[in-house]
């Protein structure tokens, strides 16, 4: 039989149920939603995902930020502060080393165009600097023919970064840890 203390413990621990999930939700694993094709394979539209916003920036993280107009994007760090970047021959450069993006060889197995999948150009040509600023990052889409990203609207600086995109939870088809 149920007494008053049972039901005064009930609401106790659904009252601290409640506390978490909002801490959890509000500060530790923001849902996200992806909106447009830049990322495929990588993400899919309408797919949900978990954002955090305690880490370290790093190179090839998987980002969310928003622009100076209210839009929200979901790109890939490619060049982080101080950084010297070129694509060449669809070869990325950074500080003139050769860098791998094994992210990108299941996008480059599907693409049957002849042209290079991501277009030459040199940090110089689109932001008028030889490196990246300080608090700057260069962000690029997975999906390069159709992206939207630095090679556009320029450098992403790091008062505007939202977060890291960590793990995909809707679809539950789509579920998997973002790295």
């Amino acid at each position: 039989m149920l007494t008053k203390n049972h039901l005064f413990l009930g609401l106790k621990y659904l009252l601290i149920s409640l506390f978490v999930g909002v801490i959890i939700r509000g500060f530790l694993l923001i849902p996200v939603p992806v909106t447009g094709n830049s990322m495929d394979q990588t993400l899919q539209q309408k797919d949900m995902v978990l954002m955090e916003k305690f880490s370290k920036i790093k190179r090839f993280d998987v980002i969310v930020f928003q622009q100076a107009d209210g839009t929200i994007y979901i790109k890939r760090v490619i060049g982080l502060p101080g950084d010297q970047i070129r694509y060449e021959k669809d070869q990325l450069y950074i500080n003139n080393k050769k860098i791998a993006e094994p992210f990108l060889t299941n996008n480059r197995s599907h693409d049957h165009q002849v042209s290079p999948y991501t277009t030459d150009f040199q940090l110089q040509e689109l932001i008028g600097k030889e490196h990246l600023p300080k608090n700057e990052y260069f962000v690029l889409g997975d999906n390069r023919r159709i992206s939207k990203d630095s090679r556009s609207f320029g450098t992403v600086a790091s008062k505007d970064i939202l977060g890291k995109a960590r793990a995909v939870y809707f679809p539950l088809t789509h579920i998997k840890l973002i790295n």
